[in-house]
Order: structure tokens, then C-alpha cells, then sequence
């Protein structure tokens, strides 16, 4: 069995990855915050689409008990007894600020990859020195995202992206550290301690289920993991857990993506906002969100092979009749074609629809994906059909992306969109709608 402690960390040089990863606490209330300041100190949750769930929360409602994904009509009498705030999702408002948290790390650090809205992992074994170590330089994203974008980030710096993951948690948690931890500067010893402090589960990769298997083979803390025969896991878990074991050890086994591979599935899904019943409202929502997904298809240069589309009932209304339908409908060709890619959506809808039923949520997810660049031709191929396409596409995607998504669509999703995502509790576009701009009185 190999220890943790047989493996003394390396030293840190320009030639020795040695990761930081940056990540916004609280992003969406904290982009809340920026804007609203009398948020501060409130206890505030994020709603997801048509205000369903908590999809975001202060650390005054973790206080409170409320755990991720909640159902916010189960949080009214919470809401009356300590005042929670519950704001409806500003997708554009979190978009345009995470590109501008980025563009500030840019500036610090040019290796980068935005792994999230909220998190990005920067290489930083060539220029930490630029500004006097690894924490100096940690300490010095953290004030100037702060004083640029008005975000609180934490920075956890080690030498592989897993140990930098596990950096940011301690760094995140516990308050002497002032939001910068390097677990490559720590001693063995030290390491050695806050890997025993912290549960298996927190480990970047290990999920609820993978971690209650690990705590039935006895491994419950991250030392324990770090500690277990490797030969073992890869039995029980496979060739990930291996490479995350080796990752806690500080052997680098994930690069740093400068581009982010093209996504092999592209899902649009929402629920509605009033139940639906009849399958032509329906149908224009499941159009719209073929429009989406294929918008993303085209941005990423891949072709579709088929789709999948389903259809769900409330499943927190047990007094009503449930139903969940869905079947993956194949393309004749694959495609990137809204229109083509439409008609099948529509088809899979019409099969799998049933009366009587009243329906919350429809989406679709594009799958058998494959680089548009290399795709292989059929016997009846029509080049000129296909070139018709991609010149409609492009002015398609151009008018969208001008005035707004949308603004050009198929008529299948509808002229007026009577299911749109309710927001009743929107916060302005602040940052990218000249009407809803922030104003200084």
C-alpha cells in the first residue's frame, strides 16, 4: 500500500506545472451584490428557469439549511421567517461578467482555461515570480477582480488542477488562509493534516454515489484516498480514479485546455411556465429549442446525426397523472440545418405525445455529433442543397447574432412565445441593455 507520505511534494520551477484556480464564491448572488448592495449581509437565492429551484445560494441560506436544487414553493414559510430574497435568473448579466473576470485574469496570467461560468485554471510556473510568489500573485487576482469587477474569488494553487481544486476548498472554508491557499508551499506534514480534515467527497470528480462506495471500502477522507492502493481503485472504479488518486499526489495528468473541446451532446431544455396541454404550444417551444441547440452546433462546426426529444409532467404534483415520453429520432443525413433538424423534432413530438396529460418541462439534445469539416458524404449527396443550407444558416446565425437570438427563427416555434420562461423577479441587464444601465443619482 502506498502512503501519501512516501511522496514529497516537488519543488516549484519553470519547468514543474503548477496550477491556480480561480473561482467566484457565490457567483450568481454575488453578481446580484455588485448591482444591488443592499443585498449584502441578506439572505439571497438565485431561482432557476421559471423560478422552479434554488440554483444558487448566500451563505446566509446555506445557514438556513437549504440545500442546492430546492423547490422554492417548499422555502415560503423559510421566505416569511428570515426574509430570503429569491431573484429569478439573469443569464446575461452572469455571461457578460464572467467574460469580464476573465478578461482580468488575462491580463495576470496569459495560459488559461475558463472551466466554468465561475472557474478558470490559470499555469502560473512562469510568471508567479513576476509578482513575488504564488500567493502574493493569488492575493493579487483576488484584489483586482474585486476592484474591477466588484467579485470576491478564492485561489487555490498546487501542482496539478485536482490539488488546486483541493486548494480552493481549504482556501474557501477557512478564513486564516484570506482566500489564497498553495498546498505546493505547504510542508508534507501540513498537507498530510488538511487532507485528513477534509471528507473523500470533496475531492474534485467524486460524486454522492462514488463517495458512499468509498466510504464502504473505508476510504472517507481525502488521506485515505490519497493513501489507498491505486491498483485497488482502478479495480473498483476504473482508469478516472487512478488519475485523480495520481493527480492528489501531485503528478499532472490534466493539461491545460486553451480551447474547449466540442461538446459530443448539445441539450436545450426548459420548463414552462404555465402547464401545457395541447401539442401544437409545445411544439413551438421544442422548435425553439431545436433553434438553440442547433445555433451551438453550427458555432462549434458539427453535424447531427439525430435528436433526442422528450416531454415531462410536473413530478412534484403528485395529485396529477404522470408521464414522461421521449424518443431519439435519426436524420437521413446528418445535418446542422434548423429546418432539418426541426422537422425531425417534430416528428419524435407527434409520436410521443399523449392527451390528458399536463406538461411542465420539453426539451431536445443533439446527438451523434461530428466535426462538419470531416464528414463523411453519402451516395446522394446534393452539394448544391447543402451549400443552399449553410448560406441560410449563415445569414440566420448573422441577424441573430446583430439583433438578438431569436429575432430570426423558424415559424414552427410560434410568432408570440405564450411559453416563455416566467422571470418574475429578474434583476436588470446591467452590463449589456443601454435601457436597464445602472443609474447614479
Amino acid at each position: 500500500m502506498t502512503n501519501v507520505a512516501d511522496t514529497t511534494p516537488r519543488a516549484t520551477n519553470v519547468h514543474q506545472p503548477l496550477f491556480a484556480l480561480v473561482d467566484v464564491n457565490n457567483f450568481y448572488v454575488s453578481c446580484e451584490r455588485v448591482f444591488n448592495p443592499r443585498l449584502e449581509q441578506v439572505p439571497v437565492v438565485v431561482l432557476s428557469n421559471n423560478d422552479g429551484c434554488a440554483v444558487a445560494r448566500s451563505n446566509e441560506v446555506k445557514a438556513l439549511g437549504v440545500k442546492m436544487g430546492a423547490p422554492w414553493f417548499k422555502l415560503k414559510d423559510l421566505e416569511k421567517k428570515h426574509g430570503i430574497v429569491a431573484l429569478s435568473s439573469n443569464y446575461t448579466l452572469y455571461g457578460d461578467m464572467s467574460n469580464r473576470v476573465v478578461s482580468v485574469m488575462r491580463d495576470l496570467a496569459p495560459d488559461i482555461e475558463v472551466y466554468s461560468i465561475d472557474e478558470s485554471f490559470i499555469r502560473i510556473e512562469r510568471t508567479a515570480h513576476l509578482y513575488g510568489g504564488t500567493v502574493p500573485m493569488g492575493h493579487i487576482i483576488r484584489n483586482r477582480v474585486r476592484q474591477w469587477t466588484g467579485l470576491p474569488v478564492c485561489v487555490g494553487i498546487g501542482e496539478t488542477k485536482t490539488l488546486a481544486k483541493f486548494a480552493n476548498h481549504i482556501a474557501k472554508k477557512n478564513n486564516e488562509f484570506n482566500g489564497v491557499c498553495d498546498v505546493a508551499a505547504m510542508s508534507l506534514d501540513e498537507r498530510n493534516q488538511w487532507m485528513r480534515r477534509i471528507d473523500v467527497g470533496e475531492v474534485w470528480g467524486i460524486g454522492r454515489r462514488i463517495s458512499e462506495r468509498l466510504i464502504k471500502l473505508k476510504i472517507q477522507s481525502v488521506h485515505d484516498l490519497v493513501s489507498a492502493d491505486i491498483k485497488r481503485l482502478r479495480a473498483h472504479f476504473g482508469v478516472v480514479m487512478e488519475r485523480t488518486v495520481s493527480e492528489l499526489r501531485g503528478v499532472s495528468c490534466l493539461a491545460l485546455e486553451d480551447v474547449a473541446p466540442s461538446k459530443q451532446q448539445i441539450m436545450s431544455s426548459r420548463s414552462f411556465g404555465t402547464m401545457m396541454h395541447t401539442i401544437e404550444l409545445i411544439g413551438e417551444a421544442v422548435a425553439w429549442h431545436v433553434h438553440a441547440a442547433a445555433e451551438k452546433l453550427r458555432a462549434q462546426h458539427s453535424v447531427a446525426g439525430a435528436i433526442y426529444v422528450f416531454i415531462q409532467t410536473n413530478r412534484f404534483r403528485d395529485s396529477d397523472p404522470q408521464y414522461n415520453g421521449g424518443m431519439v429520432v435519426p436524420l437521413a443525413d446528418v445535418s446542422d440545418d434548423t429546418r432539418a433538424l426541426t422537422t425531425a423534432a417534430l416528428h419524435g413530438l407527434r409520436r410521443i405525445f399523449r392527451d390528458g396529460y399536463a406538461y411542465k418541462k420539453c426539451g431536445v439534445m443533439l446527438i451523434e455529433l461530428q466535426d462538419k469539416r470531416i464528414r463523411q458524404e453519402t451516395l446522394f449527396d446534393d452539394p448544391q442543397a447543402r451549400a443552399r443550407s449553410a448560406r441560410v444558416m449563415l445569414a440566420l446565425d448573422a441577424v441573430n447574432r446583430v439583433w438578438g437570438r431569436g429575432t430570426l427563427r423558424t415559424a414552427a416555434s410560434g410568432i408570440t412565445q405564450r411559453w416563455a420562461m416566467r422571470s418574475e423577479n429578474r434583476s436588470p441587464r446591467y452590463t449589456t441593455h443601454w435601457r436597464e444601465l445602472p443609474v447614479v443619482r
